[in-house]
């Protein structure tokens, strides 16, 4: 039997490679897994000329996923560079990179990426149109837009950003002066100012049909952007956000009466107390759609921090609902990661995707944790290494502190609960002095 998306198959009982693959990493049954994916509610982005990816699933049931944005803008284009970052992104444990970049030789590290990646890979066209046409924004068409959308399509990409749901009516609320800090999504403010400019309807809504012919024949899947996803916690839940969310659902509905898979993006910067019910009407308004958010970061005051404001938001939301977390670096609000930056984000996000696992009772999830236990117990010390999520930091810590006894470490010495526990209930003498 033929099928055009891992969508259509499972509708149709084929059981792909993907759908193999990612049921066995999940420890999941497959017809489980075929059953999730034909109702929209598990997506395994998987471009047919992709031969490289070792395809992952996101959505329901199924692990929590992190995404690596990476790519060269002009003050920074380094591709050697970048290219270095993917590696240590996949060596780190990233099951997708988006390609971001905003200026250069785009195609060329396009290319590479799809080539040599393992991961999932993902753009979004609205940048590149810019670059490609090499014209002034609203002298580009919006058949151009699309024709841009094609070309990564053929060129391999798996899932693409665009920013559909923003249009000229919803857009009212922007030119109201409504919220505190407007539309800080990159290419949502693109998409506005074009319309703004043009008078025109957003391509990507008005050729919506003809983008998921594309992305069905080629099998991407669309992860409808948030072009309204608030920027700061004053702008968290207002009507911007969820009119862009009401229209997203209608397009998710579209998308998959073609078979086309889909993930919906979500905030941004949201007050702790206001993320459990934002994952709730996603998945109602979106019929379980996967949701990727991006933190959400719960305070606007930790630049230098924003790893850790969006771990703790992407921790809460992924709980409640969210599949897919974007990390956010060090250097979010300030200027390019580097290559320390981005571990330290890809870090922070798979900390909050586990913690997250582990409350959604995920299988296998706790076994991990229930591992570092028993070895923190028996103060195996190269178990913990083994075990802990940065084998290298985790290392180089303990180095750098020696201890007088290798049984313990520079904290406490021979005070070490564990130790004098063990050594009492073994009915050994215990010496702390």
């Amino acid at each position: 039997m033929e099928f055009t998306t891992q969508m259509d198959a499972a509708r149709k009982g084929i059981i792909t490679k993907q759908i193999k693959k990612v049921a066995l990493e999940e420890g999941m049954h497959v017809e489980e897994l075929m059953d999730l994916v034909a109702k929209g509610q598990v997506a395994i982005p998987a471009n047919k000329k992709h031969l490289s990816l070792s395809p992952k699933g996101i959505g329901n049931k199924l692990k929590t996923k992190i995404n690596v944005n990476l790519g060269v803008s002009k003050d920074c284009e380094d591709y050697d560079l970048e290219m270095s970052k993917v590696n240590k992104a996949v060596e780190l444990g990233a099951d997708a990179i988006m390609d971001l970049s905003s200026a250069g030789e785009r195609g060329a590290l396009r290319h590479r990426l799809i080539k040599e990646c393992p991961a999932a890979i993902g753009t979004v066209p609205v940048y590149d149109a810019i670059i490609h046409y090499d014209k002034p924004l609203d002298q580009i068409t919006g058949e151009e837009f699309i024709d841009v959308v094609r070309l990564h399509a053929k060129d391999g990409v798996d899932f693409m950003t665009m920013h559909c749901g923003l249009t000229r009516e919803s857009s009212k609320h922007v030119k109201r002066g409504e919220r505190l800090t407007n539309i800080v999504s990159r290419g949502g403010s693109l998409i506005f100012s074009w319309m703004e400019m043009t008078g025109k309807e957003n391509p990507f809504y008005e050729f919506y049909d003809e983008i998921l012919d594309i992305c069905r024949e080629h099998d991407v899947t669309m992860s409808l952007g948030d072009a309204c996803r608030p920027g700061c916690i004053e702008d968290a839940s207002d009507v911007s956000q969820i009119e862009e969310l009401v229209i997203l659902g209608d397009l998710t509905r579209r998308a998959w009466e073609k078979d086309v898979q889909v993930i919906i993006e979500g905030p941004g910067h949201m007050p702790i107390d206001q993320i459990e019910a934002n994952m709730k009407i996603q998945q109602t308004i979106c019929k379980g759609a996967p949701f990727y958010v991006l933190g959400p970061l719960v305070t606007d005051v930790a630049p230098g921090y924003d790893h850790i404001t969006s771990a703790i938001g992407g921790a809460i939301a992924a709980t409640y609902g969210a599949s897919f977390l974007c990390y956010v670096t060090p250097a979010e609000h300030l200027r390019l990661p580097d290559l320390d930056d981005m571990k330290e984000g890809i870090i922070a996000s798979k900390i909050a995707a586990h913690a997250a696992d582990i409350a959604k009772g995920i299988k296998g999830a706790s076994d991990w944790d229930k591992k570092m236990s028993q070895a923190r117990k028996d103060l195996d010390w190269e178990g913990m290494f083994k075990l802990s999520i940065d084998e290298e930091k985790a290392r180089r810590y303990r180095e750098e502190s020696m201890p007088e006894n290798e049984d313990t470490c520079t904290m406490c010495g021979k005070f070490c609960a564990v130790r004098n526990m063990n050594k009492t209930l073994n009915g050994e003498y215990v010496d702390v002095i």
